[in-house]
């Protein structure tokens, strides 16, 4: 809420302070009520703005200037009536006040708009602090964006305030009577014209001037020169001033605003949160920016012509005209190349003969008219090598690239509606890339490449020409599937922990593990729509680091080798392809189930045995398996009678993507009736009830003439003291072993699925599923 806002909301007696803050010496309330927004969006400025600051002076007078036209304009179209206090005179008391501050001390109004919203803050916090209301308070603190705007405001009243015209008007004339000897004769002849018979006074005009022409006096034409030179000198001085304050305001906003847009782009390819609308906000601060640098420029290159025109200069001066000129033209330069951006970052796992997309816009492309000759944007491939070259040299050697890529030419269009000059690549297609020798341990993966989009445009009716470019973020190209999980990897490493500024595309060797962390939880959240708790990052660093023992890792570096280098303890595959698989079996067979937290997942086997041992019998959790990449297996607490109630925490064999497909997780989990409780106890019903396919489903009717079997999953030679716990009713007891017998400690059983083979989807003979133990049989 904002500060007038809870000012309102004040009580009658509170209310009354508030209002003899804006007394007759002090800031009218109707301004205050009515400019409310306007005002505090400047908070930092009225407080910012110093007595001895040069500068600040300046700026002091065109933002009053700009408070007083603002509450001229719109007060008059607004209803006083609607106003919580008693009106005032507003105009009259808006006079003096212009009259006092605005023409003789503009900081003397800006120090007292600071006083009043000080004295009001204090009232309203100590009204709300002594109700209980002081967790309230609005952050008085102005936001970036706020500032910009501000800055923008002030050098927009710069230009439009029509000092400069003002100036160069006076620079004419001082042209026009720079020659002594000519205003002289047009002074004699004005006076012989006007009158027969001229008066006394105009006698005496009449031979001073005689004399002067005559003697040639020096002095004359030193005054003019001497005012043409000052006025010259101050125009100057006043421009170079304007370059400094939009050379500022430009560093602003590409290296701080731009520069954050493009990392946050380059976040979201991790999945990080992005808000694409900011991208057009920051468009229109670059427009104002290139307008007002282009009005600029424009002045001084008629100073310019002024001083071709009238060639003095003052002794010993130094022409500030064609540094000046430099400048702003460097200015405009910067603006116009930086603003070249990628709107829609192509892929960065690239496969080849695959179609892909991309746009490019130009942010300031419709305010200095570059579409009246639509420029043409080229694409292209280039190695990190060649990318680290470019940013040295700042061009590319004609026809150097490290592939070849379909369709990779466009033409950029104005979109009217929206003010964009862009061009979307909607049909691109990688045909072959030229690859590096590999070194050591180096792969076809961990190579960089970046996409090249080129063009060239003019400004000004061709007076300047712009050669721009700009780069992709990284990709890595890959031919076939298999490689995506490490592609993935060298993406996601470069995307995370790239820092600004960098040599393409340098990223560190070892990270602190809370980073890691950061990314995972990242990744996996926006793959599923979850991320990790603290014990899933507790049991992930306790694997990335071969040490599922470690307790402290707010200090500890992981290193790429460790990432996605080096396989994990005892097993074929890394640490990254065992978390790659497992995003990818929760994204596509796992996600609500993960989403409300009914799959544990990031469990180890002896945690899981040592959670369930406190259980009652039957109760069951959900763990991906840490031999087999993107295994899901079932842990299960089981109390066998026959045995003198003897306890064991029995494994299932871990299902895979590929059972998924046949039969999602929780109908079998319906299957196995001695699978009861979710860990810690909740019945099965209750937790996975929701995720059953109906048996309409299940066994639609068929109109072939066949009726479709239904699958279900059971182990065999499983089977519960009572009957009713049957996993299968159908499960012949002759293949009954000894749990211990089966996979030792802890013991572990084989899961199998008792199906009548779907002709439309069958299951290969080589999967787990179809082992010694298995039995076909049917349900209808």
């Amino acid at each position: 809420m904002s500060l007038w806002n809870r000012a309102q909301q004040l009580p009658p007696d509170a209310l009354a302070q508030v209002q003899q803050v804006y007394g007759d010496q002090s800031l009218p309330m109707e301004v205050r009520h009515y400019l409310a927004n306007w005002i505090e969006d400047r908070l930092h400025q009225w407080n910012e703005i110093a007595q001895e600051t040069l500068h600040h002076r300046h700026w002091s007078y065109v933002i009053s200037k700009v408070l007083v036209q603002k509450t001229n304009s719109g007060l008059k179209s607004t209803s006083r009536h609607t106003y919580f206090f008693i009106p005032k005179d507003f105009e009259e008391a808006c006079m003096g006040r212009r009259e006092r501050y605005l023409n003789n001390n503009p900081l003397g109004l800006v120090g007292i708009i600071r006083q009043c919203l000080n004295a009001e803050l204090n009232l309203v916090t100590q009204h709300e602090n002594m109700m209980g209301g002081g967790a309230c308070q609005s952050n008085m603190a102005v936001e970036p964006c706020a500032e910009i705007v501000q800055r923008l405001e002030v050098s927009t009243e710069l230009r439009s305030n029509g000092q400069n015209t003002t100036k160069m008007k006076n620079l004419e004339e001082k042209k026009k009577n720079f020659n002594p000897s000519c205003y002289i004769n047009g002074r004699v002849s004005e006076i012989l014209t006007r009158s027969s018979k001229p008066s006394q006074e105009n006698q005496i005009i009449y031979h001073v001037l005689k004399r002067k022409k005559k003697n040639g006096q020096k002095w004359d034409q030193k005054r003019y020169v001497s005012g043409l030179l000052q006025r010259r000198l101050a125009l100057a001085e006043k421009h170079k001033g304007t370059i400094d304050e939009l050379n500022s305001l430009q560093q602003r906003i590409l290296d701080e605003e731009l520069i954050n847009w493009k990392r946050e782009q380059q976040m979201a390819g991790n999945g990080k949160t992005f808000n694409h609308n900011k991208l057009d906000q920051i468009q229109e601060w670059c427009e104002q920016l290139a307008e007002i640098i282009w009005l600029n420029r424009h002045q001084i290159k008629e100073c310019e012509r002024h001083k071709s025109q009238v060639p003095i200069a003052a002794p010993g001066g130094v022409d500030m005209l064609p540094t000046l000129n430099s400048h702003i033209t460097r200015l405009l330069s910067s603006l116009v190349t930086s603003t070249f951006i990628i709107e829609k970052q192509p892929p960065q796992v690239m496969k080849t003969n695959t179609r892909f997309t991309s746009t490019v816009r130009l942010l300031v492309g419709g305010k200095l008219n570059v579409h009246m000759t639509p420029p043409q944007v080229r694409v292209s491939i280039i190695s990190e090598a060649q990318a680290n070259a470019l940013l040295k040299n700042d061009q590319m050697n004609k026809g150097e690239c490290s592939g070849e890529i379909l369709n990779n030419t466009g033409t950029m269009e104005y979109h009217q509606s929206s003010r964009q000059l862009s061009v979307s690549f909607r049909n691109m297609q990688l045909r072959k890339i030229k690859r590096a020798e590999k070194k050591g341990t180096e792969s076809v993966m961990d190579e960089k490449f970046s996409l090249l989009f080129q063009s060239q445009f003019s400004v000004g009716g061709g007076e300047l020409v712009f050669q721009v470019w700009t780069l992709s973020l990284p990709v890595v190209v890959i031919v076939h599937g298999n490689q995506e999980p490490h592609a993935w990897a060298t993406v996601s490493w470069d995307n995370a922990f790239a820092e600004q500024g960098r040599v393409p595309f340098t990223v560190p060797e070892k990270v602190p593990w809370p980073q890691i962390a950061d990314m995972l939880d990242t990744k996996i959240k926006a793959a599923t729509g979850r991320g990790l708790t603290e014990d899933n990052i507790k049991f992930l660093a306790g694997k990335a680091f071969r040490n599922p023992n470690m307790t402290e890792f707010t200090n500890a570096l992981l290193t790429w080798s460790q990432f996605c280098k080096e396989p994990l303890s005892d097993r074929s595959f890394t640490f990254w392809e065992w978390f790659f698989a497992v995003m990818k079996v929760t994204r596509e067979h796992l996600r609500a189930q993960w989403n409300d937290s009914s799959v544990i997942g990031f469990v180890g086997r002896r945690q899981a045995e040592e959670m369930l041992k406190g259980s009652k019998s039957g109760t069951f959790l959900l763990r991906f398996s840490d031999s087999e990449l993107g295994g899901v297996t079932i842990a299960w607490m089981y109390e066998d009678a026959t045995k003198g109630n003897q306890r064991d925490v029995f494994m299932l064999q871990p299902f895979v993507i590929k059972d998924f497909s046949i039969r999602a997780l929780s109908d079998r989990i319906a299957d196995l009736n001695y699978l009861m409780y979710l860990y810690p106890n909740i019945p099965k019903e209750s937790a996975f009830g929701k995720y059953y396919t109906p048996v309409q489903e299940q066994n639609p009717a068929t109109t072939n003439g066949y009726v479709r079997p239904l699958l279900r999953t059971h182990v065999p030679g499983w089977m519960n003291s009572n009957s009713a716990f049957d996993s299968f009713p159908n499960t012949p007891q002759s293949y009954y072993q000894q749990p211990h017998e089966i996979m030792g400690d802890p013991p572990s059983v084989s899961s199998s699925i008792a199906e009548s083979v779907n002709p439309d989807q069958k299951p290969s003979l080589d999967s787990p599923l179809f082992d010694a133990a298995n039995v076909l049989s049917s349900d209808f």
